[in-house]
């Protein structure tokens, strides 16, 4: 790499807010680039937790991870500009397609997902400009919609994909790309490496994981790994280490017993597949051969859980993991 590597987190706001803003405030203190705060549906309303953080932060960027069934474009244009005014211009948003987990308990249908992306990024950048605007599309339209809010034209907007034809959209239109699975990290990029502007200098290439260091983050692991298979096309799959058998076996028992009836079948072998696992030298080794041989630009640590203390140390553990022997 050229420039240095970037630090991130991603927060899904499972903790009470002010454990929240401790978690991410840590964070800044370290050094971290990014923080992404998830929109899981029925959880903490993130554009609360954004303006939050914009009061209690200086530095670091702050992005939503969204999609365009629960909120309407127009809607997400204007809570960014929101977060971007507030916070001195630190705003940026993960676009995702709209996921099982997020749209089934809202009774959501994934319709058209390619072009709800697509669409959902030209209205807001159209929104950007602060000017009145008159589009149709083939799912969203607007009738001279203006944002009042502050805005900016260059909000980065970044897309978190891992089917083929998103990954190309990512390529074409976005601004970066955040991908998810360690053993499908080189196809991913090739895939996205088709559009034009995946070819420029500021195209970030995000790589967002759950490091497993302990025996304790391994078990946790296990119980995490049906979402490695929930809306995963057949090639992640593959690259992850599973073969049919394994797949069908494991989503048979997601069927008959949820997400957690998958815990008992998930062996090391295949949690390695999935995410960096090993003792803290063994994960920096595997980092920093991830970095060097997929050009990544930022690497997005996953906080999932709440726990103040043991999550400012994962984060203290992964600046030191990725500024010793190389990844900086």
């Amino acid at each position: 790499m050229n420039a240095p590597l970037s630090l991130g987190l991603q927060v899904i706001p499972t903790m009470p807010v002010a454990e929240l803003i401790e978690t991410v405030q840590a964070a800044e203190g370290l050094g971290f680039d990014y923080c992404m705060v998830a929109d899981e549906g029925l959880m903490h309303d993130i554009y609360v937790v954004l303006g939050l953080l914009a009061e209690s932060t200086s530095s670091i960027r702050l992005g939503a991870v969204t999609n365009c069934y629960t909120r309407h474009p127009a809607a997400t244009a204007a809570a960014l500009a929101t977060v971007d005014d507030v916070s001195g211009g630190r705003a940026f948003l993960t676009l995702v397609a709209g996921g099982t987990m997020v749209l089934e308990p809202l009774g959501l249908a994934r319709e058209k997902p390619l072009t709800v992306v697509r669409e959902s990024i030209e209205m807001m950048r159209l929104l950007w400009s602060g000017e009145p605007v008159s589009w149709e599309g083939n799912v969203f339209g607007l009738n001279n919609a203006q944002l009042t809010a502050g805005c900016r034209r260059d909000i980065p907007i970044w897309i978190a994909a891992r089917g083929p034809r998103l990954l190309e959209l990512a390529g074409e239109v976005a601004d970066g790309v955040v991908l998810m699975a360690r053993g499908d990290l080189g196809d991913a990029l090739e895939i996205v490496g088709r559009g034009e502007r995946a070819d420029t200098d500021d195209f970030a290439r995000v790589y967002l994981d759950r490091l497993a260091y302990t025996p304790e983050m391994i078990a946790e692991a296990k119980t995490l790994y049906s979402y490695a298979l929930m809306d995963s096309p057949d090639r992640l799959l593959k690259n992850i280490g599973l073969d049919q058998a394994q797949v069908d076996r494991l989503t048979d028992a997601i069927r008959d017993g949820g997400p957690s009836a998958v815990t008992g079948l998930v062996t090391d072998e295949m949690v390695a597949g999935y995410q960096v696992v090993g003792d803290r030298d063994e994960c920096r080794r595997t980092l920093v051969g991830l970095v060097d041989t997929h050009g990544l630009d930022a690497f997005i640590i996953n906080i999932i859980s709440p726990g103040l203390e043991a999550n400012q140390g994962l984060l203290a553990d992964v600046v030191s993991m990725t500024t010793r022997g190389g990844v900086s």
